[in-house]
């Protein structure tokens, strides 16, 4: 227990410090920050869950001797506390008919992680007004602000067509930023365990096979989670602006089966290489091809594209890595 104690405290310094080199500014301080759950996760997967637990409080414990007793539950429920639960779901197992273990799905990872992601930004939104209007307004406010600090510096006065664009820009930001950063929080979650677990396995350290990353499937409760996320996008007020949050998370995962889908019927394909490059290239200069992904999430989850594609003889069955 001493030997997991100390993995625990080594993996929690290096969290501790990916996620406060965020205060100094620079550019390559923001993928740091993002890749504060990252030593958490290395723990869960190369040691134990309690190696995990171990690090995310004492990460969150030294970020709060650090800089103040709010980054103690900023961190260890923004980050620690969901690395910890998705590395011990990555190892959560149980025997089979056969004697065989079977492991906790990839898609019910995945649908946590989403979950997560929404809870992250749930939690925070109160924080900023107790109403819509007052949660609005204090967005907007900070936005101004931080226009204003640019334009401190000697420029032309802007004229009215400016401003107007300005508080058009404003809007939009108001009403995309509280979706999209439980999106980024959900997708950072998951890039880092794919990242712990190529790193673990590369060790040898990885208990768990390496998974078939095009068969993720999502959970059936996923589109009644769904459904009721856009009904609750009708409800006034900061449930409305929360249920939003959450149907984008959603969303996101159902992309994400969206490529799985992808690879998978493009096995043996002679342009797969091409097809595949050009997808995620336009996915990264773009952006927009991933409403066509989450729409082909959406399909298969409808009609089960892969299963139709294996029983017409398509693809082999080789995983991707």
């Amino acid at each position: 227990m001493a030997y997991i104690a100390l993995i625990g405290l080594g993996a929690g310094a290096a969290s501790a410090m990916l996620f406060a080199s965020v205060a100094s500014g620079s550019l390559i301080s923001i993928l740091l920050f993002y890749l504060a759950p990252l030593p958490i996760l290395i723990a869960a997967l190369g040691w134990s869950h309690w190696a995990a637990l171990i690090a995310a409080l004492a990460a969150a414990a030294g970020l709060t001797a650090a800089l103040g007793g709010y980054f103690f539950f900023a961190f260890l429920f923004g980050v620690g506390l969901p690395a910890w639960w998705l590395g011990y779901l990555a190892l959560l197992a149980r025997s089979g008919p056969t004697g065989d273990l079977d492991w906790y799905p990839l898609g019910r990872i995945v649908l946590w992680a989403a979950i997560f992601g929404t809870l992250v930004v749930v939690a925070a939104i109160p924080t900023l007004g107790p109403d819509e209007e007052t949660f609005r307004a204090t967005l907007r406010n900070g936005f101004e602000r931080i226009v204003r600090a640019q334009g401190q510096t000697p420029a032309p006065p802007p004229r009215s067509g400016d401003a107007e664009t300005t508080g058009r820009l404003i809007d939009f930001l108001v009403g995309v930023i509280p979706p999209a950063a439980a999106v980024l929080s959900t997708v950072i979650n998951l890039i880092d365990l794919w990242l712990a677990g190529r790193i673990v396995r590369l060790s040898g350290r990885l208990s768990r096979p390496w998974p078939d990353l095009a068969e993720i499937r999502l959970p059936p409760i996923t589109p009644l989670l769904l459904a009721a996320g856009v009904v609750g996008c009708f409800v006034p007020g900061l449930l409305g602006i929360m249920a939003g949050v959450f149907v984008a998370t959603l969303l996101v995962i159902y992309a994400m089966t969206g490529l799985a889908v992808l690879h998978f019927i493009t096995r043996g394909m002679t342009s797969r290489g091409l097809l595949l490059g050009g997808t995620y290239t336009a996915l990264l200069v773009f952006g927009w091809p991933v409403l066509l992904m989450t729409l082909f999430g959406l399909v298969d989850a409808a009609v089960d594209l892969r299963n139709r594609t294996a029983r017409r003889g398509g693809p082999p069955s080789s995983p991707i890595t």
